[in-house]
């Protein structure tokens, strides 16, 4: 989850910007009434417990984890057809003249240099697509936040890594997942096909599994 509390901080320092005063005529509660029984200027969160623990962090984890696997399994294909054509071009070097042997391996070495560079903007391509989902659950906790903070009579909600020493009694984590969970109910959950990588990334076009055959 590096990254993460960068871009965490920036929303949850809601009270200026004028969050606390309208969410409190909509939402019908008062200052003082979480259901924990929270009441504090100061509250704390812990950001990797809200992505890690919460289901839509759940369930990114457990996406990523299985197209992580199919990469590498991609991965060791490749290595196993590059493997064989390599032997292969060995093979039939005593049968080659010098000239045709060079281009042929030259172009064997491009191939290669072709393909590592294509599985690694697959993996980069991944890793972006899971920041940009992480971003899209913390930017769903914001009003879950807000309103957190207008319930308790917050001012403010730090980073529980960045807090020297508390009163476990203003962690909001657990309840802060508790509403995020309840708040993305039905709705579909950020997966990672649904996100849009950096636009400067390179984009590998579907065309097949590299390798399998000669080119």
């Amino acid at each position: 989850m590096t990254g993460a509390v960068g871009v965490a901080a920036a929303l949850f320092f809601a009270a200026s910007a004028g969050l606390i005063g309208p969410a409190r005529a909509q939402s019908g509660f008062e200052i003082g009434r979480a259901e924990d029984g929270i009441s504090s200027p100061i509250l704390t969160l812990d950001t990797d417990r809200l992505l890690n623990d919460s289901a839509a962090g759940r369930a990114i984890d457990q996406e990523l984890a299985e197209k992580s696997a199919a990469l590498a399994a991609e991965n060791r294909r490749i290595e196993a057809d590059l493997t064989d054509e390599e032997k292969d071009l060995s093979a039939r070097r005593a049968s080659l003249s010098s000239e045709v042997f060079r281009a042929e391996a030259a172009a064997f070495d491009e191939k290669v240099n072709r393909i590592r560079a294509e599985q690694d903007a697959k993996l980069r391509d991944l890793q972006a697509r899971s920041e940009a989902a992480r971003r899209t659950i913390l930017e769903a906790a914001n009003p879950v936040l807000a309103l957190i903070m207008q319930e308790t009579g917050a001012v403010a909600i730090l980073e529980n890594g960045s807090v020297i020493a508390s009163l476990q009694t203003i962690d909001i984590t657990d309840l802060a997942i508790r509403r995020l969970d309840a708040a993305m109910e039905g709705d579909a959950m950020p997966g990672l096909d649904d996100t849009t990588p950096p636009a400067d990334l390179p984009q590998i076009p579907n065309s097949g599994t590299p390798g399998a055959t000669g080119d």
